[in-house]
């Protein structure tokens, strides 16, 4: 499983917490997860990439929301931290190893901006709503349409 599935793991982990370092603790607290968990995974809920994926990027959020991150991020000498801009950087091509940027891309730019608050930057409804300052219905609905249409988009992506 690990061999099958670590590389689309890796690159969805790696969009998410923007460095190598802290993808690979994040990898493997994921596929021990999974493995504690397996017995919830249900087909026809959807498939099991998705059950994975979901988990993997959960499990991402989690970590930089935690208290330990934070605190390692602010413990950080100020030179690496942000001059590392190489490691920290997700631009690369390598970590998008299911081809979702260019999905994303054939999006509307707002719907691109929510899916990438939501998803990649860990964002919950209501900060979007604050950062983007419209009301919590409309991002809610925006948000829907969004994955709606993503949705379609991936189907024919396929």
């Amino acid at each position: 499983m690990y061999d099958h599935y670590s590389g689309a793991l890796y690159g969805v982990i790696l969009r998410i917490v923007c460095s190598k370092e802290y993808t690979e603790d994040v990898i493997q607290e994921v596929f021990v997860k999974i493995w504690n968990s397996i017995h919830q995974y249900d087909e026809s809920k959807g498939r099991f990439y998705t059950w994975m994926i979901n988990i993997a990027r959960n499990t991402a959020i989690d970590y930089l929301k935690s208290k330990g991150f934070q605190n390692e991020l602010k413990n950080q000498p100020l030179p690496d931290f942000v001059y590392n801009t190489a490691e920290l950087s997700t631009t690369n091509e390598e970590s998008d190893f299911i081809g979702i940027k260019n999905v994303l891309e054939t999006l509307e730019t707002d719907k691109q901006e929510l899916i990438n608050l939501a998803y990649y930057q860990g964002f919950t409804q209501n900060e979007i709503s604050e950062k983007l300052k419209i009301p919590l219905g409309t991002v809610k609905t925006k948000m829907r349409n969004a994955l709606m249409k993503l949705k379609d988009l991936l189907k024919d992506h396929q």
